[in-house]
């Protein structure tokens, strides 16, 4: 009986494992280690070769394992003014972007979770159909609607509104348009969850003891959807400010960003440890972000 139970409960521990060790071990395979080989890179020098950086690792004629740490990448790109403004500018764009997509993502998550039943999972798939496409292929469409005969500045011309096409492409504000436009279900999913939870009766009781509904909405509305304000500025600032895409094909040559600049270095000057130092201290900046706002967001429970 013993022998029995014992062979019970080693089947139920090494299902456990299974279970537990499968998400560790993709997250190993696929985040950590590509992780590792890009911190080996950042340290390395560049040569002209394929890969075009040199080995950290190499053994001597002596058989005498020899370390060659470059930590000149980290210094440069600390130093020089060009990637500080990348990371300034980066920060700007992906902060206003998320800004944006908050105002706007707010009453669009109320209204989804206070319309009726019927509506609210039409509504809601509306809120996810982009996902249904390509994000090239939606971002490409802001190319032909934005351009000079486009229907924007069509539709602008018809209305009287304007006398000749308006350039909104490569501006900040088609930069600024496709970031909130393709980040914004990423902010409306988490706060429609978290205002669809908010229990109703707090509302009523705060309405019967006279308490206008501005006042309600500031007083209990919002610090009980913190959560969800919390969950979709992280999901929409920490994508933004590495954006690419975006600024690379609305975006004129004068915007600046982390993620244009690191793609430079990688493909156009082949400088792959100052590209790999880059991005990792673009980590190392959005985990202290992550970790502040986390911080910030439990001082804030804490009071309460």
């Amino acid at each position: 009986m013993g022998i029995r139970t014992y062979w019970q409960q080693f089947r139920s521990d090494l299902g456990r494992r299974w279970v537990i060790g499968v998400p560790y071990g993709w997250l190993l395979l696929f985040f950590l280690v590509p992780l590792l080989i890009v911190l080996k890179i950042s340290f390395s020098n560049v040569v002209l070769a394929m890969p075009p950086v040199e080995p950290i690792l190499t053994w001597s004629h002596d058989q005498i394992l020899q370390i060659r740490v470059n930590f000149s990448n980290y210094t440069f790109v600390l130093g020089d003014r060009l990637y500080l403004a990348a990371f300034v500018n980066s920060l700007r764009v992906a902060a206003i972007s998320t800004l944006c997509t908050l105002l706007i993502g707010y009453p669009m998550a109320y209204g989804i979770a206070r319309a009726p039943g019927a509506w609210r999972n039409v509504l809601f798939l509306l809120v996810a159909l982009p996902f249904f496409t390509s994000f090239l292929l939606r971002v490409y469409a802001w190319i032909g609607l934005l351009s000079r005969s486009g229907p924007v500045n069509g539709l602008l011309i018809h209305l009287g509104l304007i006398n000749e096409p308006v350039q909104f492409l490569q501006t900040d504000f088609a930069v600024y348009l496709g970031m909130v436009y393709s980040y914004l279900p990423f902010m409306v999913l988490p706060l429609y969850s978290a205002i669809e939870k908010l229990d109703l009766t707090l509302l009523e009781a705060a309405a019967d003891l006279g308490c206008r509904p501005t006042k309600a909405f500031f007083a209990i509305t919002l610090p009980l959807t913190r959560e969800g304000i919390f969950a979709g500025c992280l999901l929409v600032f920490i994508p933004a400010v590495g954006e690419y895409v975006i600024p690379a094909l609305l975006g004129g040559p004068d915007t600046l960003m982390i993620g244009r600049v690191v793609w430079d270095e990688f493909f156009a000057n082949r400088d792959w440890p100052v590209a790999s130092a880059l991005a990792m201290v673009l980590l190392l900046v959005l985990s202290g972000f992550v970790l502040l706002l986390q911080k910030v967001q439990a001082q804030s429970e804490e009071a309460q």
